[in-house]
């Protein structure tokens, strides 16, 4: 590529990673679209920029965690299920891996925190950062309570807790023990109206010993961090306005009718500045210098029966559990038989997949370091809004507090292990409401779409809607509820939109090109210099490309391509036409000339979206795919794809495209 355009400087080694589904259902059109698609894509991108052997894209199953043991519970109780838990994920793993191979997802590895070699990986990575953050001091053992249900004689995982968020301003009603569905953390302690899945009783609070991270104690170093994101206006804003939330100082929010009640109490409590209500709310603020100051000041107002909610805040970081499906925390002083909490270890799981990756094609073990420590590596972590709070608060000072001269091969040198970028996506709603299985909307399966949509047409769709930006409705119109509207032929239906830029103006200029070749030119690809203009016009797309990539701002690369993808055709139309009036046969191998090169790079261009399509493409322009699959040339003309023989010939052969062939085709449904 040309020094001139070179406006970008991409990393010489990249990883993406794409989060993990858990391992208790199949995938649903959120996984896919809200984050799989947006990854692949950009991972795809990756590798025809800086090489595929200089990318990974790696995510697997979540296999361990509460709504796992919850789905398997359930399913064994009501007869529907006989085999072990293990056995569960790994049914559901296989049916993820066949939707995302379905969907052209073009993962490195997928396989699972529990599953296979990467399993076993994991196992081993995630007692060397547990000893390891130990050893630095950032761990610390806790007595804490944990829900016991009485009747059932056991005690209860997260997801067998529900109740209301009790975190101020929060109106969420499917709170779990110490997590809502809107990712807001707090202690099991403070869960309002608590009741056990298992007996619809109120449960009790029993001791027990687990380890934690000491979160805290890294405000400061991420309130230097959030800084830069905020001046990098490649990091979207949603990541540093959500990890600031976080950051503010520990806030107890008192009702105001308990004013007189604080008055009597407040000697008593930790040093702290009382602030009034501010207009009309209800409560009026303590603030204190820390979340231990903060807890202290929490026991002593419940104790007085004083009703309060807590702000976000940085709270202490549980590593550890006491449910046996999870991966076994190592032995650590006097505490053993614990298993790891699965939010911490599903942070560094990508390290693992990483490992696992590289080990599949014999690589050395500490070739992962290259991608996640060089200086020259990048990680770009593609996630749901609701997951900033781990990826953009616990992950980074995680990273920090791993800081070591150790050189253990599976251990992570915090001296050099790198932050990594998040690419956060806002909700992909369904029509316009938040769906889940769990909730009053069900979602379709992604499987379910593949028999009313192609796989292009939903990457297409999704890829635009612009989930960077906001919350966006997913409206399919096989799925509208009135029958009316979804079998009038006059309602269009939005998904359809970008499909039919693939099916008509793509294709149009694709089989144009090969048919005038095979009509005029005996198969033969006429080779030459490239009008300016179009070598411009091309020139500046690739610019812009590459600069809106950067920012992974995709619904932008769709408009993009939209406008680039017709006016090739135009360019096309428009030159073959006045070719054939005129009977001028040097313009009509001109237009030829300039239509194979545009087709050449809009192919490029579109292939990290609509992946099949283009590459069936290149196998009738007859050029290897690593080779038109690149951005390594000058973009002159295609004379630089083609070998010596070719070029004074001033021709190349390509395929003979049979009558009727479709790159991008409707699905038969809509025939």
């Amino acid at each position: 590529m040309t020094e001139s355009r070179n406006s970008v400087e991409w990393p010489q080694r990249a990883v993406v990673t794409a989060g993990m589904p858990y391992g208790n259902k199949p995938l649903h059109f959120g996984h896919v679209g809200g984050v799989f698609v947006g990854a692949d894509c950009f991972a795809r991108f990756l590798r025809d920029r800086i090489g595929a052997e200089n990318v990974r894209f790696v995510s697997g199953t979540d296999c361990y965690g509460s709504p796992i043991n919850e789905g398997y519970r359930k399913l064994v109780e009501a007869g529907e299920f006989e085999g072990s838990i293990a056995d569960y994920v790994r049914i559901n793993h296989d049916a993820q891996k066949a939707t995302l191979d379905a969907y052209d997802i073009s993962l490195d590895i997928y396989e699972g925190s529990g599953l296979g070699h990467a399993g076993e990986v994991h196992e081993e990575m995630t007692s060397n950062i547990i000893r390891h953050l130990h050893e630095n001091g950032y761990l610390h053992k806790r007595e804490t309570l944990q829900f016991y249900d009485a009747q059932a004689g056991t005690f209860l995982n997260g997801r067998q807790v529900h109740g209301r968020c009790p975190v101020q301003g929060c109106k969420s009603e499917n709170a779990y023990a110490d997590e809502c569905d809107r990712g807001h953390q707090y202690d099991p302690t403070e869960l309002i109206a608590p009741l056990s899945y298992l007996t619809d009783t109120v449960p009790e609070m029993r001791p027990v010993q687990n380890w934690y991270f000491d979160l805290p104690d890294f405000a400061d170093y991420l309130r230097e961090l959030v800084a830069k994101e905020e001046q990098d206006d490649t990091v979207r804003s949603v990541v540093p306005e959500t990890v600031r939330e976080f950051l503010a100082p520990p806030v107890i929010f008192v009702k105001n009718e308990a004013r007189e009640q604080y008055e009597v109490v407040k000697k008593d409590l930790p040093t702290h500045v009382c602030r009034p209500p501010e207009g009309n709310k209800q409560s009026f603020e303590l603030e204190f210098k820390d979340i231990y100051a903060r807890d202290a000041a929490r026991d002593l107002l419940g104790a007085e029966g004083i009703r309060f909610r807590t702000g976000k805040a940085l709270v202490p970081f549980r590593i550890t559990g006491n449910i046996e499906w999870g991966v076994p925390a190592p032995e650590l002083e006097d505490v053993s038989g614990l298993t790891v909490w699965c939010w911490p270890e599903s942070l560094w799981a990508p390290i693992s997949f990483t490992i696992a990756a590289n080990d599949e094609r014999g690589l050395p073990r500490d070739e992962w370091r290259r991608f996640w420590c060089d200086d020259d590596a990048s990680v770009y972590q593609f996630i749901g809004q609701d997951n900033i709070y781990f990826y953009g608060v616990a992950q980074p000072a995680i990273w920090a507090a791993l800081q070591t001269e150790n050189k253990r091969e599976l251990e992570p040198r915090g001296d050099d292990l790198r932050q990594t970028k998040l690419i956060a996506n806002y909700h992909l709603l369904l029509g316009n409401k938040k769906a889940s299985s769990s909730g009053a909307v069900k979602p379709p399966t992604a499987d379910e779409l593949l028999e009313h949509y192609t796989a292009e047409q939903l990457r297409a769709h999704w890829l635009a809607l612009g989930l960077d930006q906001r919350s966006v409705g997913f409206k399919p119109k096989a799925f509208e509820k009135d029958p009316a509207r979804r079998e009038d032929p006059r309602v269009s239906d939005p998904v359809l939109k970008e499909g039919a830029l693939l099916t008509r103006v793509f294709n149009r200029l694709a089989r144009s090109c090969l048919y005038e070749a095979k009509n005029h030119f005996e198969c033969y690809m006429p080779l030459g210099k490239v009008t300016p203009e179009v070598r411009e016009r091309a020139l500046e797309e690739l610019d812009r490309y590459e600069r809106t990539m950067e920012k992974v701002q995709l619904h932008s690369i769709m408009s993009q391509m939209d406008d680039f993808i017709r006016y090739a055709n135009k360019w096309w139309s428009d030159g073959i036409r006045r070719a054939e009036n005129e009977s001028d046969e040097a313009l009509r191998r001109q237009v030829l000339v300039d239509s194979f090169y545009l087709l050449r790079v809009v192919t490029l261009l579109m292939h990290p979206v609509v992946p099949r399509g283009t590459e069936k493409i290149c196998d009738y322009l007859n050029f290897d795919f690593g080779e038109f699959f690149s951005w390594n040339y000058d973009f002159e003309s295609m004379d630089e794809l083609c070998g010596a023989a070719e070029l004074e010939d001033r021709r190349h052969l390509v395929l003979e495209l049979p009558a009727r062939t479709d790159f991008f085709e409707p699905h038969p449904s809509q025939l």
